[in-house]
C-alpha cells in the first residue's frame, strides 16, 4: 500500500503516545489532529498500516454517492463485525449485498411498517411504565431495553420470551465490548488470540445464533401468521423463487437486532437529555402530540405525519450526537478528490460528528435548535447531514427508527416531565456514540 500524496501525516509515535487516551475516547485526539492538519489527515497506526481520517463533507458525499462503485466497506465491518453477527446487509458487499438488499427492502416499506406500529407502541408503553419518578434515573438502560424490546417484538411478535430477549441482548453487548477492544488496541491482537479472549467471545456469540435458529424453526412449524418482520422475511423470494436459507436468515436477524436497537437507544438517550435542558421544547412536543392524536384518531401513520416538530427535535439531536459517528470505506482503485491522491485500498474513516458540528455548515452547531430542520427545505442539509448514511448503502431501517423514536418521545412526554441538573452531556464513543452518566428525573405530568 503506497502512502497517500498531499495528505498530512500524524506519525506512529504520536498515536502510541496517546494510545491509552484513545482507548477511552478517541474523539479529542482526532479533533486536535483536524485542527492542526486540516479536514483530512493520515494517522499511522503501525509501521505499515495507516488510516485516512476526514471531516470533508464533500469527500464523504463523493465516496457514498458520486463514486460509490469504487468504494467498499472496510474490514471493520466486513470482517471484524461480521465474525460476531454474520454476513448480512450491514456486513456484506458486492453481489451478496445487492441480492439481500433487494430481497429485504420491501419489509421496510411504509405500508409494511404500518402493520408493526401497534406492536412497536405496545413495547414502548411497557418499558416507559417501568420508570421510577421523582428520583435521578439512569436513562440509558431504559432506552437500551426499550429499543431491544421494540425490535424483538417487531421481529417476532409474542413468540420470543423475555428470557430469550435478555440473553440476546447480553450476547450482543458482550460481542461489542470485545470488538471495541480489538479496534482500539490493534497492537494487542496477538494477546487477544493467544489468551483465548477472542475465541471465547466468538463462541459466546454462537449461543445467540442458536436462540434465533429455534425461533425460526418454531415459526416454520406454526400455522399462525404474525404479520411481523420474521413472517415477511420467511415469505420473501429471490428472483428464482427460492427463499433465504436459515443461516442467511439468522445473519440478517442478528444484524437487525444489533443495528436496530443500538443507534435508536443512543439517539433516544441524547434526545431526552437535550429536551430535559429545554423545557420549552418539551411543551411544544406535548402540544403537538395532543393535536396530532386528536387529528389522527388512532391512525398511527397519520399521527407520525403530523408530529413534524418532534421529528425535527430528533433530527437535531442526531446532528449534535450522531449515534453512527463515523463511516468507513476502502477504495478498489486509485482515486482523486480535490487534488487528494487516494491510492487503492486506502482505509478511510469519515467523522460524522465533526461534520455535524462544523460551524461552516451549521452556523451555531453548539446550539440545540430543532427549528433549523423545521424551516429547512427538503435537501438543504443533505450535503452535510448523514445520520443514516447516504447513497445506496443508506440504512434500510431509517423509517422504522424514526417511527419508533417519535412514538417513544411523544409517549414519554405525555406521561412525564423531564428534569435535569445543568451538567454537560457526556459521551462514550464505542462502535456507536453512547451516552455516559445520563441521569434524569421524571415527574408525573399533571
Amino acid at each position: 500500500m503506497s502512502d497517500p500524496k498531499h495528505i498530512p501525516v500524524v506519525p506512529l509515535h504520536r498515536f502510541l503516545k496517546h494510545s491509552l487516551d484513545i482507548l477511552k475516547n478517541p474523539l479529542p485526539f482526532h479533533h486536535r489532529n483536524f485542527q492542526q492538519k486540516g479536514d483530512t489527515f493520515q494517522l499511522n497506526i503501525g509501521f505499515r498500516d495507516h488510516v485516512v481520517f476526514s471531516r470533508d463533507a464533500g469527500f464523504l458525499q463523493y465516496v457514498l454517492q458520486k463514486n460509490q462503485r469504487n468504494y467498499t466497506k472496510s474490514p471493520i465491518q466486513t470482517v471484524e463485525v461480521a465474525k460476531y453477527i454474520g454476513k448480512g446487509l450491514l456486513t456484506s458487499e458486492g453481489a451478496l449485498w445487492q441480492q439481500q438488499r433487494k430481497l429485504i427492502q420491501p419489509a421496510f416499506h411504509k405500508k409494511q411498517l404500518k402493520l408493526l406500529l401497534d406492536k412497536i407502541h405496545a413495547a414502548i408503553v411497557v418499558e416507559i411504565e417501568k420508570i421510577e419518578t421523582n428520583t435521578p434515573y439512569d436513562i440509558f438502560p431504559l432506552f437500551n431495553d426499550l429499543a431491544f424490546q421494540t425490535v424483538a417484538k417487531a421481529l417476532f411478535s409474542g413468540a420470543i420470551s423475555e428470557e430469550q430477549i435478555d440473553r440476546l441482548q447480553e450476547i450482543t453487548e458482550n460481542g461489542q465490548k470485545m470488538l471495541v477492544r480489538e479496534l482500539r488496541q490493534p497492537y494487542l491482537k496477538w494477546y487477544f488470540k493467544l489468551s483465548g479472549k477472542l475465541a471465547a467471545a466468538i463462541d459466546y456469540s454462537k449461543e445467540g445464533r442458536k436462540i434465533v435458529q429455534q425461533l425460526i424453526s418454531d415459526r416454520r412449524n406454526s400455522d399462525q401468521p404474525q404479520d411481523d418482520i420474521l413472517d415477511m422475511l420467511l415469505e420473501a423470494r429471490y428472483e428464482d423463487g427460492s427463499t433465504m436459507d436459515d443461516e442467511q436468515l439468522i445473519d440478517e436477524i442478528l444484524i437487525l437486532f444489533t443495528a436496530g436497537h443500538e443507534t435508536t437507544s443512543n439517539a433516544l438517550s441524547f434526545t431526552s437529555q437535550l429536551i430535559a435542558q429545554h423545557p420549552e421544547v418539551q411543551s411544544k412536543i406535548v402540544e403537538e402530540t395532543t393535536q396530532a392524536r386528536a387529528k389522527a384518531q388512532g391512525d398511527w401513520m397519520l399521527f407520525l405525519k403530523e408530529a413534524t416538530y418532534t421529528k425535527c427535535v430528533l433530527e437535531e439531536s442526531m446532528r449534535m450526537y450522531p449515534p453512527a459517528y463515523f463511516i468507513d470505506r476502502i477504495n478498489y482503485e486509485d482515486d482523486e478528490y480535490n487534488s487528494l491522491i487516494i491510492p487503492k485500498e486506502t482505509n478511510l474513516l469519515f467523522s460524522v460528528i465533526e461534520i455535524h458540528n462544523d460551524i461552516r455548515f451549521w452556523g451555531d452547531p453548539e446550539q440545540f435548535r430543532p427549528e433549523r430542520f423545521l424551516q429547512a427545505s427538503a435537501n438543504e442539509f443533505s450535503a452535510h447531514y448523514f445520520p443514516f448514511g447516504a447513497g445506496p448503502r443508506m440504512c434500510i431501517g431509517n423509517n422504522f427508527a424514526m417511527y419508533e423514536m417519535i412514538m417513544a418521545v411523544t409517549t414519554l412526554l405525555e406521561r412525564y416531565e423531564i428534569q435535569t441538573k445543568s451538567t454537560p452531556i457526556e459521551i462514550t464513543p464505542l462502535i456507536t456514540l453512547k451516552p455516559k452518566n445520563a441521569f434524569l428525573t421524571f415527574c408525573n405530568r399533571n
